[in-house]
């Protein structure tokens, strides 16, 4: 490629990406470069837009010139970018009559190697706020007033948000992956691609399975811990008055044996008998004045008299 066909470009470029949003009667001639429209929508409407640039470095000429615009890319053209895009917006929010703005614009250069080649690569990125009516659905489209064209080699991606459903597009595209893909040469009519998209709907059945669950759990879990209660209470209560004095005795023993202090949990766990049993010994033994109970953090020591 001539060192003067690329300075030409320097300019031919932006008017490309202003041929995405106007209406032409006459295709663009054909380049030596390729571009690709990414078009991030979110759900609230907004879209990130990313325009690559990308040209075929050869000659010392080629890769002075690319170096020379990378220079001019921040004071010259990110500006004469930002002039074209915020134009469209406005033409676009005049259509609709709906409210859009375009901010966060970029720009940078790099030069890539590739097992193709080497390449000068410009991105330009910006925000454009309202560019699809989020409302029920979220449609696409509107915002493309004249229609779209894409030169030959010229790629359209237009990206939407994950668990999104879609319902209408048209044109088909010619590739649906990591969003739905376009090719040039190819002229779309106003309002198109036009996509319409369906919110995901919230996951009432998985969200019931899991409360129903949980209820479960709770219900068997509760069951269970008054069913043991029941079981220690009717334990308590069912034991004589006599086995209640020997056991009182022998909790007296193992105090002694002890050194006149053992835990609670303990004494149940050495007569292996139910909490509430061995609660009502300690109970009577307290009444009596031959022990004390000490509360130890979460346990009780009983102690002899």
């Amino acid at each position: 490629m001539k060192a003067g066909n690329l300075m030409t470009l320097k300019r031919i470029h932006l008017a490309i990406i202003f041929l995405l949003l106007v209406p032409q009667s006459t295709a663009a001639p054909e380049n030596e470069y390729k571009i690709t429209y990414t078009i991030n929508v979110k759900e609230d409407g907004t879209a990130l837009w990313n325009v690559e640039y990308r040209t075929l470095l050869v000659t010392k000429e080629d890769f002075s010139s690319f170096e020379n615009y990378t220079l001019q890319l921040k004071s010259v053209y990110l500006n004469e970018f930002k002039v074209l895009m915020q134009k469209s917006v406005s033409g676009a929010a005049a259509t609709t009559s709906r409210g859009m703005t375009a901010g966060d614009f970029a720009g940078d250069a790099i030069v890539q190697s590739a097992p193709t080649g080497t390449y000068g690569v410009v991105r330009y990125s910006f925000r454009w706020t309202n560019f699809a009516k989020a409302d029920s659905n979220l449609n696409i489209g509107d915002a493309f007033v004249g229609g779209l064209y894409l030169s030959k080699d010229n790629t359209l991606v237009i990206q939407y948000p994950p668990g999104y459903t879609v319902e209408q597009v048209a044109p088909q595209p010619d590739l649906v992956r990591d969003g739905m893909i376009w090719y040039g040469l190819r002229s779309f009519g106003a309002g198109e691609p036009r996509i319409v998209l369906s919110k995901p709907s919230f996951p009432w059945a998985p969200l019931a399975v899991v409360v129903f669950i949980i209820a479960t759990g709770a219900f068997i879990y509760i069951r269970k811990i008054r069913g043991k209660n029941a079981k220690e209470t009717e334990s308590a209560e069912s034991i004589s008055e006599t086995d209640m004095m020997a056991l009182e005795d022998r909790i007296v023993k193992l105090l002694k044996e002890n050194g006149g202090s053992v835990y609670q949990s303990e004494i149940v766990r050495r007569f292996n008998l139910p909490k509430s049993t061995v609660s009502s010994a300690l109970n009577e033994l307290h009444n009596k004045n031959l022990i004390d109970k000490i509360k130890k953090g979460r346990e009780n020591l009983i102690r002899l008299k």
